[in-house]
């Protein structure tokens, strides 16, 4: 009769809204009269979950990036999901930036979590499995404080609560 809940915690992001938002930046800069004419691109490699910015200046790689970032809000993406590198010098007097999207947690961050969630004192058991963490317990109530406990934590990536049973 005592039946064990369970919910596992990830970061994943949808690499298709990624690639819609991307799009989206790329128009804005291409019509945008300040960013028309300033040699700024941007460049999305799928497979690798990295985006590129090139521009003249580093001024105009931050507009672009927050053009990126404006368009991955409004397509439900958290600015978080996406840690951008330091500006490298280009060719040309330009700058490159790259930031890598960050899909699953690393083992440093699940140990951190599992620390907390552990140091909560409530009953529950997690486990580490690969990119994810396994949440279980007796009691459905104990699982949704847990819940509300890593919302309330800042992991440095965005994090979504699934398999809920």
């Amino acid at each position: 009769m005592a039946k064990e809940a369970s919910f596992d915690i990830v970061s994943t992001v949808d690499m298709q809204e990624v690639d819609n938002a991307f799009q989206q930046a790329k128009k804005e800069i291409s019509q945008r009269y300040d960013l028309k004419d300033s040699g700024a691109d941007i460049t999305l490699d799928k497979a690798k979950g990295q985006v590129t910015v090139s521009a003249p200046a580093d001024f105009v790689a931050k507009q672009v990036m927050d053009v990126f970032g404006s368009k991955l809000i409004k397509r439900g993406i958290a600015l978080t999901a996406l840690t951008w590198g330091d500006p490298v010098a280009a060719t040309g007097g330009s700058v490159r930036r790259t930031g890598t999207i960050i899909n699953g947690i690393d083992k440093e961050t699940a140990s951190k979590i599992s620390k907390d969630i552990r140091n909560t004192k409530l009953k529950v058991k997690v486990q580490i499995e690969g990119d994810k963490l396994r949440v279980t317990s007796g009691s459905r109530d104990t699982l949704q404080e847990v819940i509300a406990f890593v919302k309330g934590q800042d992991y440095g990536q965005p994090l979504q609560f699934t398999n809920y049973r």
